[in-house]
């Protein structure tokens, strides 16, 4: 006969057994990162386990298969692009140093991490079903929290507001793709003169909305508060 205090000891150990295999996942994550960075985007499985210390066939008792493995890995690649640019969006101070910061951000992140760019856009386009794309829900995200912004001070300007996300993805696309063919091209350019090169053009960009709609910032003075 079984005791009454049978289901909740096996509850209790299953419950363990599941927090055990969630550590040890996010331990295989974490050591595939390392991988990535020491490595390169063409990291195998092999190389991954053994920067986490293990047979190959332990990350298989984890993960599903290496499509598995990938997709942990872009979802925490994900949390740690999302963290990068979390307070930027509601930034103080001037419109140039908003552009400079967000833009600073988002080329530092890429010159930092260049070999786990590279990875979760080759596995992105590796067309394997489940592989997630981060690097195009990173740019819609940002695009996303653009076009509220822009959409607020259009607004405030007594603008058309129509444009706001056109203008928001067009700038997102601008300094994605220009970073990535500079992570492969630099052509002797530093980060530090890509950072300024584009915030200068984004600024551009937008100073002609505002121009067309008759409405002219000081790029260096505080914008009024929304």
């Amino acid at each position: 006969m079984t005791s009454p205090g049978s289901p909740r000891k096996a509850d209790g150990r299953a419950a363990r057994w599941a927090g055990q295999r969630e550590r040890r996942r996010r331990e295989f994550v974490e050591a595939g990162l390392r991988a990535i960075a020491r490595y390169g985007p063409d990291v195998s499985t092999e190389q991954i386990a053994e920067e986490a210390g293990v047979a190959r066939t332990r990350l298989y008792k984890h993960f599903a298969d290496a499509t598995d493995l990938q997709r942990a890995i872009a979802e925490r690649a994900g949390e740690l692009i999302t963290a990068e640019f979390t307070g930027l969006w509601d930034p103080p101070g001037t419109p140039m140093r908003m552009i400079e910061d967000a833009i600073g951000a988002h080329t530092r992140w890429l010159a930092d991490h260049a070999n786990l760019y590279r990875y979760l856009t080759r596995h992105s386009l590796s067309g394997h079903p489940g592989t997630r794309d981060v690097v195009a829900d990173v740019k819609t995200a940002i695009a996303r929290q653009l076009t509220t912004l822009f959409d607020r001070y259009l607004a405030l300007f007594g603008m058309d507001t129509r444009p706001a996300e056109a203008i928001a993805y067009g700038v997102v696309g601008l300094v994605d793709s220009s970073t990535a063919r500079w992570l492969e091209n630099p052509r002797d350019l530093d980060e530090a003169e890509l950072a300024t090169l584009l915030a200068r053009w984004t600024w551009h960009i937008l100073d002609d909305t505002l121009r067309a709609g008759g409405v002219e910032l000081d790029p260096g003075k505080p914008l009024p508060s929304t």
